[in-house]
């Protein structure tokens, strides 16, 4: 059995059933299983149909700012959720907020989106842009932390619920563990993984300790966790939207492009465009009523 689940944003809230309705009469089938009124819910479909039907649906789906993904209905509960930080869990790329604060924020910012997009190699990208931040004060991260950072919608949601149901998670970025360290702690990550900004007497050196963790890094860190649990690719879920989590979201079992730039969505098979975090909930068939606090 599969199950094609259609979530919209919960702000929005407009995943009415007619909508659902149609698009279930479209798959040729009629059973429906409301996982929150208006936000999200699973049709329930006998084999996986074929891939050009279903960019069809998916294709109107989006017309409604409605994501729509078919997955198997087995295994669809994961043991393991592997997170990239900037611009996942945050709302933000954390290196552009401390270059605003060197007063080379448009800069910087142009070259992270670059790289993101896999148009520049993440590790000459990064020491480009921590060069910049060349003489900087350590004070900065904390004023960025408390000032400038704010957490995606459903995040908190997200780590609450499957703590609560015995997973692992893991917060693994290419940014740095002055803030990894942080998000990690507000949001209850099990552990976290992230480059170093190098410093002598308050200041930064304009340098990262190496090695630097990128893409293979992310990849390394999901083979070590499941390797240490016991656990298979197949019970991993994860998260990114860059061009460096391309890896980890190919080796999950199921790998989600969150708001991804358009070459990591392009090569993702589960994409969400318009769903916040709490999407990814959906797509392991949790119900609103089975949310932690």
């Amino acid at each position: 059995m599969y199950a094609a689940t259609l979530i919209a944003n919960p702000k929005s809230a407009n995943l009415t059933a007619e909508i659902v309705t149609e698009t279930a009469t479209k798959l040729g089938v009629q059973d429906i299983d409301w996982l929150n009124e208006n936000v999200a819910c699973d049709i329930f479909l006998p084999n996986e149909r074929h891939p050009v039907e279903l960019d069809v649906i998916r294709d109107a789906l989006r017309q409604n700012e409605i994501d729509f993904v078919v997955q198997p209905i087995e295994g669809r509960r994961k043991k393991v959720l592997l997170a990239d930080m900037d611009s996942t869990m945050i709302q933000q790329e954390c290196i552009d907020e401390l270059a605003a604060e060197a007063g080379v924020g448009e800069h910087v910012a142009g070259i992270t989106a670059r790289a993101m997009n896999g148009e520049l190699d993440f590790e000459d990208a990064l020491r480009e842009r921590v060069g910049l931040l060349k003489g900087l004060d350590v004070s900065v991260i904390q004023k960025v932390i408390a000032s400038r950072i704010t957490l995606m919608p459903g995040g908190a949601e997200l780590l609450a619920t499957m703590k609560a149901n015995d997973a692992y998670a893991a917060l693994v970025s290419g940014g740095f563990t002055d803030f990894t360290q942080a998000i990690a702690d507000k949001l209850g990550f099990d552990e976290n993984r992230a480059n170093t900004l190098l410093q002598s007497d308050g200041i930064l050196t304009g340098e990262v300790g190496t090695p630097i963790l990128g893409r293979e890094a992310k990849v390394e860190a999901l083979e070590d966790i499941i390797d240490q649990k016991g656990l298979t690719t197949d019970d991993v879920i994860a998260v990114g939207d860059g061009a460096n989590d391309l890896g980890m979201l190919g080796r999950a079992g199921t790998g989600v492009a969150l708001h991804a730039k358009p070459v990591v969505a392009e090569q993702s098979g589960v994409q969400l465009n318009f769903a916040d975090l709490t999407g990814l909930l959906y797509l392991q068939g949790y119900r609103i009523s089975e949310f932690a606090a």
